[in-house]
């Protein structure tokens, strides 16, 4: 299945429009023609059927003709929070590979050993957009605008929070952590670690500390460990 995103399409669509460079995909690149059915998500848990009723490459006109509700294909919500890497290639293979696998929010987080602080986020949301596509899901992931450290522990307050942290100390395995069908926010720090006194914030605002095993692991694949165990303890 080929699958497009709009995130304007409701139930109430009938007729949708594609953009130029998207008509010019569709008619050019993939040969589709007038009365092939083609299916598009709104990133919101639905799929849509849609006829093709001008097949130009200009401008792609479709019908709605069926319209499915299709459930999350995990039972839990995960949110990340991890810090943008130094080489954002790094940080966009973790996108990638966590909407893959299923991830509902990520969150950059700017922290006081963070090398990066500036994040592109429509970059990064058309990655996400299509590593949606491409692993056929119909949840697009929320990506939030970046944030300090502790900004983000502050606000999130209420909710649990673990956080993967290199310092020695009593932690427990993530696996052991978090219970099944749980909302769980993960935070991942940057290159250099957590500093010393987020740590210690940390556990002042009650955060649980996790070990994601014996390996020093890079920024990335921290963060794409967790989002695995997570999916595991749920299967």
């Amino acid at each position: 299945m080929q699958l497009f995103y709009n995130s304007d399409i409701n139930e109430a669509t009938q007729q949708l429009t594609f953009s130029k460079e998207e008509s010019r995909h569709i008619v050019r690149v993939l040969r589709k023609k007038e009365r092939d059915i083609l299916h598009i998500t709104n990133g919101k848990g639905f799929l849509f059927s849609a006829e093709i009723s001008i097949a130009s490459d200009k401008k792609c006109i479709a019908t709605i003709v069926n319209t499915e509700t299709k459930s999350k294909p995990w039972n839990y919500y995960l949110h990340i929070a991890i810090a943008p890497t130094k080489n954002n290639d790094r940080l966009e293979w973790f996108l990638e590979k966590a909407t893959e696998i299923g991830i509902d929010e990520i969150t950059p987080i700017i922290c006081q050993n963070s090398e990066r602080r500036v994040v592109k986020l429509e970059r990064l949301e058309k990655i996400v957009q299509s590593a949606m596509k491409q692993s056929l899901k119909f949840t697009l992931p929320k990506l939030n605008e970046p944030i300090k450290f502790n900004d983000f522990i502050n606000q999130n307050s209420d909710e649990t929070m673990c956080i993967a942290h290199c310092e020695e100390g009593e932690k427990k395995l993530l696996k052991d952590t978090v219970k099944p069908s749980e909302k769980t926010i993960i935070l991942i720090g940057p290159e250099g670690d957590f500093s010393s006194e987020e740590i210690k914030r940390s556990l002042e605002k009650k955060l649980q500390p996790i070990s994601l095993g014996e390996s020093r692991l890079r920024t990335e694949t921290a963060g794409l460990v967790a989002v695995q165990t997570i999916s595991l303890i749920n299967q």
